[in-house]
């Protein structure tokens, strides 16, 4: 992607203020061109993710809604019993009660074909569907928002981690770019021209809404940062570090295990690695799934919460709620025997980083001052993609024929070499993954290209 071209470039008379132009130029011209595909990957399967509950709803609601009735509802035991004798190959794994009185409640279970989200009638126990919850459209939407599809921890992972870093780059870069020069003017700086030629107004609707939701952009990159595999680890890790109470201090009593909360069910962020206790006692009936609930609305747990089942007789009951209001959150785990109450993480116990984490998530995902979050998160994102399109096209249009890949002309001053290396270190130290490729295409430039020719010529 480009944001200027010849036109924009002032008539600056220091060589070396003009040569950093051409270098910026030059970077984000290539970040552009590499990363485009899947910066636009990102922005429309971050967009159409923003309305994942009104999909939900539309595409499934066969499943998840039922006519209400007069009548009260069958006990939350009965429901998994019901579904107990549908499958009885089958290991329950969570349930999560009704949220309305024409709402189904859902029961978790796994079996020789896997995960498996059996939805019940509270009111009779009837089974009303069946679904596999890895391939509903959502979470197809979010596998390739998160990882192309590839699965965690795999290649399409870091290539989506490392393009949202380096959009990152292309913002500061674009910016630097668009930055006005010389008289300040509105048209083409603050709002685009359409009256100037198609060239023109696709350069400026390139840039300007960019400059507009350039803090937006870099917000939901950020935010989005906790989820990755590479730099995630370390911002848990960072996050975690600034509050000795997290997560040993929240601990009650009751066994601790290796097992990381994550690893039960879907919690919040702050929650993932949150080691889940065993419960103490064992040789007596476990206690029924009315008991856990009555503890949930004892404990105050607001609607929308799952339980996740004990998976053995060391094992434990665990409530979480990740509600739209990000400081309702909660993750409880439950003695099965005896009730007791081994752990419980609020918002409140989050360290401070983790608070401000959750928050930013809770903006990532549109959602935490309602709907002005969620048409702002939606504008960002048709902005990256519109903006990775048009800079594509103006790319396109002047390209040589045959003579090269058309990447704006190197600047020959070797005074600039001492304050790229500074930007180099900078980057890798705010951003290592884009530091880290940053250099990989440095010695790739100095090892290979530079030595050949044909393509020194051709990227030249």
């Amino acid at each position: 992607m480009e944001i200027a071209t010849k036109e924009h470039s002032p008539p600056v008379k220091q060589p070396i203020r003009r040569g950093l132009y051409a270098r910026i130029w030059r970077w984000h011209f290539y970040a552009g061109i590499i990363f485009m595909p899947f910066l636009i990957v990102l922005a429309i399967t971050g967009g159409a993710y923003l309305f994942k509950d009104q999909i939900d709803d539309a595409m499934y609601h066969k499943f998840y809604h039922i006519k209400a009735e007069q009548t009260a509802l069958i006990s939350p035991s009965y429901q998994l019993e019901t579904v107990k004798k549908a499958y009885p190959d089958a290991l329950l794994t969570s349930y999560k009660p009704s949220l309305a009185n024409d709402r189904t409640a859902e029961v978790g279970i796994f079996g020789a074909e896997g995960d498996r989200t059996v939805f019940v009638n509270p009111y009779d126990g009837s089974i009303v569907g069946i679904m596999d919850p890895s391939k509903t459209f959502t979470q197809r939407i979010r596998d390739l928002h998160g990882s192309l599809m590839a699965g965690d921890n795999s290649i399409g992972d870091k290539i989506i981690e490392l393009s949202a870093c380096w959009a990152i780059v292309l913002i500061v870069t674009g910016l630097y770019l668009w930055w006005p020069r010389g008289a300040s003017k509105i048209w083409g700086v603050l709002l685009p021209r359409f009256r100037k030629g198609r060239k023109t107004t696709i350069r400026d609707l390139h840039a300007v809404p960019m400059f507009w939701l350039s803090i937006v952009i870099i917000m939901l990159v950020i935010t989005g940062l906790p989820w990755s595999g590479f730099t995630g680890k370390y911002i848990d890790k960072a996050a975690t570090s600034f509050n000795s109470n997290y997560p040993e201090g929240v601990f009650w009593g009751g066994p601790e295990s290796t097992i990381p909360t994550r690893d039960i069910m879907q919690v919040p962020w702050a929650a993932e690695s949150l080691p889940v206790p065993r419960s103490s006692k064992s040789g007596v009936p476990a206690l029924p799934i009315e008991n856990i609930l009555a503890i949930a609305e004892k404990e105050k747990i607001v609607d929308g919460y799952s339980v996740a089942l004990p998976k053995d007789d060391k094992g434990v009951y665990t409530i979480s709620v990740w509600p739209k209001n990000v400081y309702d959150e909660a993750t409880l785990h439950v003695d099965q025997y005896t009730g007791d109450v081994l752990s419980s993480l609020r918002y409140s116990d989050y360290g401070i980083m983790a608070k401000w984490i959750e928050i930013g998530i809770s903006l990532h995902e549109g959602k935490y001052f309602g709907v002005a979050n969620l048409i702002i998160c939606l504008l960002a994102c048709i902005a990256i993609a519109g903006s990775s399109i048009l800079g594509v096209f103006m790319w396109w249009r002047r390209r040589p024929n045959g003579s090269g890949i058309g990447a704006p002309t190197k600047p020959v001053n070797h005074k600039l070499q001492s304050g790229v290396a500074v930007i180099v270190i900078v980057l890798a130290v705010l951003i290592p993954p884009v530091g880290v490729t940053f250099l990989a295409a440095l010695i790739l430039d100095w090892i290979i290209i530079q030595r050949i020719p044909k393509l020194r010529a051709w990227l030249n």
